[in-house]
Parts: structure tokens; sequence; C-alpha cells
């Protein structure tokens, strides 16, 4: 009897062996692209509750994802196959990283009263979580893939010349 539920818990570890091995981190750069220039957009607007800027970087990273899904959905596997459940659950696991990418920036404004932090530092705070997870996200993503160091230096340091561009635009927004 202990056979049989070994061998299905073994072969659901191995599935997500394999899923992780297959990963694609690319939605966790872009949703953390995207959560820092949602915290310059809010900083640009002037100031938000913390509580508003928690939902907005959430509720934006959500929205995203589901634009991924339906684009992958029915852009080009639409023209291929109708999609059945099982590939609507693999696109949906496949683009989740867009939403994970924005709690760590949305968790940094939920925590910023805690470190004394006014809703600017809380801005600024978020914006730099954001770019260390687009970086992040990014040395993750060639590591996986096999990268050489040189390649993880250059990605990490691409994403972060990216992340220190978003982060002039708000200080030329004077936020």
């Amino acid at each position: 009897m202990s056979r049989t539920r070994t061998a299905p818990a073994t072969a659901r570890g191995e599935r997500r062996a394999e899923r992780r091995a297959r990963a694609d981190y690319t939605g966790g750069v872009y949703g953390s692209m995207l959560a820092a220039s949602v915290v310059i957009g809010a900083g640009s607007l002037g100031s938000f509750p913390r509580a508003e800027l928690v939902l907005l970087l959430l509720l934006t990273g959500v929205a995203f994802w589901v634009a991924h899904v339906h684009a992958q959905l029915f852009g080009a596997r639409l023209a291929q196959q109708t999609p059945d459940r099982r590939v609507v659950l693999h696109v949906c696991r496949d683009e989740w990283p867009i939403v994970k990418a924005a709690v760590p920036p949305a968790a940094a404004v939920a925590v910023s009263p805690l470190l004394g932090l006014d809703v600017r530092g809380a801005l600024w705070f978020a914006l730099s979580v954001a770019v260390a997870g687009q970086v992040g996200w990014s040395v993750a993503a060639a590591r996986r893939a096999g990268a050489s160091g040189r390649l993880v230096a250059a990605t990490a340091s691409v994403n972060l010349l990216l992340g220190l561009l978003i982060i002039s635009f708000k200080i030329v927004l004077k936020h």
C-alpha cells in the first residue's frame, strides 16, 4: 500500500522539479519593472495613502498577468489549437511571476511605517525593492539557463542600468 502512495508523490515531485527546470523568469523581470513604474506613477500624482499604493501595485500586477495569460492563450495558441484546462493552467502558472514580482514592493510599502518612513520614503523604499527584484529575477533566469558567470554579471548589470533609468525618471519628476 505504501508503494501506491509513494509513486504518485514521487511523480508529483518529478513534475515540480521539471517545472522548476523549465521556469521562465521573464515575467518576474517584467513585473518588477512594472512595479517600479507604478511606484513612479503613484509618486508623480501625489501622496497616496499606503493602503492604496499596496493595492495599486498588487492589482496592476494581476491586471498585467491576466493580459499576458490572455495574449498567450488567444494569441499564439488559439491559432494552433483550442486551449484545454491543462493548457490554461500551464499558461497561468508560467505568467504568475508578473504578480509575484509586485509582492515585495507592496510589502515594502506596507512595512514602511514600522521603519519610520513617511509616504515619500515608502515610495523610494518600494522603488528600490522593485529594482532589486528586477536584478534578482534576471540573475535567477541567467543562472537557471546555465549562463556563465560573465553572462550572469552582464544581465545583472543591464537590469541594474534599466532600474537606474527608472529611478532617474523619478528624480526628473521630482518625487
